[in-house]
């Protein structure tokens, strides 16, 4: 069971930030798949799926990652959330707790006001804590977004990124995640945050309970809330 933290370490559902360092006996690829899913039938009928897939594959100082995930919610046969999400990113090993970044994101929801939106970012980041209870790593770096709006054309962003993830593996059987990241652009700010709680249920099997924020602090006219939260509760498989 002490093992538990070094697993999690290789191949964990990372929304934002580039993976943290392998560890020496690694595997080359990894990969983990989380599903949640929950139906309602007779006086209300609703429906509602989370999944994510994050694959991960080392070579020399670099370590790689691709991600992917949809959210769909319905009720009555009306779909009330939808949101597609790909990225991809690398990691190159600096000496010391240094590494550099890169990673691009093609997302898509429905009801955000946005058509789709592409995002590339590149930087620096720094391993503050690496041990075996606690994982810290801060990244900042500039990047460029297009947005394409349903209404109003499309806009090509500069931004500013700044992000922190944290671990903190307080049994050999659980740990919690905190993960935020920030986008600036002359148009508006958009925030995420996501804070979990894993618990292992065997070698391959994990149950685990998250709430993700997501803040536009100017999203499209067509929009009607600035914030959305995700609370879920899924199971997380490790292969």
């Amino acid at each position: 069971m002490a093992c538990w933290p070094l697993w999690l370490t290789v191949a964990y559902a990372n929304p934002f930030y580039a993976p943290p360092p392998p560890q020496e006996d690694a595997p080359v690829f990894s990969g983990d798949a989380e599903l949640g899913f929950t139906r309602l039938s007779g006086n209300t009928n609703s429906q509602t799926l989370i999944g994510k897939t994050l694959l991960t594959w080392l070579s020399g100082k670099f370590t790689y990652s691709l991600r992917g995930e949809v959210r769909s919610v319905s009720k009555d046969d009306e779909t009330s959330a939808e949101q597609y999400l790909v990225a991809g990113r690398e990691r190159y090993e600096l000496d010391g707790p240094h590494y550099l970044f890169g990673f691009a994101r093609w997302e898509k929801d429905r009801f955000a006001g946005y058509d789709q939106q592409l995002t590339a970012i590149g930087g620096y980041g720094r391993q503050v804590l690496d041990n075996d209870m606690h994982i810290l790593s801060l990244e900042a770096g500039p990047g460029y977004r297009h947005d394409r709006l349903r209404e109003h054309g499309d806009y090509q962003l500069a931004v500013a990124y700044t992000a922190l993830d944290y671990q903190w593996f307080f049994s050999d059987y659980a740990d919690i995640q905190q993960e935020m990241s920030f986008e600036y652009t002359d148009q508006n700010t958009t925030s995420r945050s996501l804070t979990a709680l894993t618990a292992r249920l065997n070698s391959k099997l994990s149950l685990r309970l998250s709430h993700e924020i997501k803040h536009n602090s100017q999203p499209p006219d067509d929009t009607s809330e600035r914030t959305d939260h995700t609370t879920s509760a899924s199971l997380l498989y490790r292969w």
